[in-house]
């Protein structure tokens, strides 16, 4: 069985662009290459096996079965078997700290997000989205293996080891809007679950802000929620 399980201590990067990403930033964490023996041996190929060969990462290639039960599609030429890693967030940086979420593919999002704003430490509060889970890896676009996160048990474990980072809870009760938040850093931007966003608690946890919508609109997606603040923040 090669399908993806969340015990396991490997997952996979589906896709050439995504195995390249790896085999370039994580070497170290690349277990195996498979290439689909329908990949032509053009430069993609070549730049593959170059790379997986340079960091001595076996490459197999007569392995169909584990594209039909990693990817499901049939354009799916090239997969990437890596070691979940951990991290431990940087005291001095800012932070994302995600409350809780759910969906995959927006926690992929907004790590994407995350890198593209040159913000490379996020805290996960569990129980939350698998960030090892292909379909998380895959919305990353790679952005995974260039960033630092760390699990916590609870918000007030977060709390306890960065005592000193101002605290930003994104809350649709929040009197404060984006634009006048106090960006002095270290700075933690806090996000809620996507279907019940922050707990009412976190009115009275450092400076809660809100980002201003059409009152006609429930909420924004988490991810664009994200983008939204690190924006603001990092403008």
């Amino acid at each position: 069985m090669y399908k993806y399980r969340k015990e396991s201590e490997t997952t996979y990067c589906i896709g050439t662009t995504l195995t390249i990403e790896a085999l370039s930033f994580a070497p170290k964490q690349m277990r195996k290459v498979y290439i689909s023996p329908k990949q032509k041996k053009d430069q993609t190929y070549e730049k593959v096996v170059s790379l997986a060969k340079k960091s001595s990462v076996p490459v197999i290639f007569n392995n169909e079965k584990i594209f039909k039960e990693v990817s499901g599609k049939d354009n799916c030429m090239v997969l990437g078997e890596f070691e979940k890693f951990s991290s431990c967030l940087d005291g001095g940086k800012n932070h994302i700290v995600l409350v809780n979420p759910s969906n995959q593919g927006n926690l992929g999002t907004i790590l994407r997000s995350c890198f593209g704003f040159y913000q490379q430490d996020i805290a996960l509060i569990t129980p939350c989205a698998d960030p090892f889970d292909p379909k998380t890896v895959r919305a990353s676009m790679g952005a995974l293996f260039h960033l630092r996160i760390e699990f916590f048990p609870d918000f007030p474990s977060y709390q306890a080891r960065f005592p000193e980072h101002r605290l930003h809870p994104f809350m649709l009760q929040a009197d404060k809007l984006l634009k006048a938040a106090d960006k002095t850093g270290p700075w933690s931007l806090v996000f809620g679950n996507e279907a019940t966003g922050l707990d009412a608690c976190f009115l009275r946890v450092g400076e809660p802000l809100l980002i201003p919508q059409n009152p006609a609109l429930d909420s924004l997606n988490l991810d664009n929620a994200v983008s939204i603040g690190l924006y603001e923040f990092c403008r």
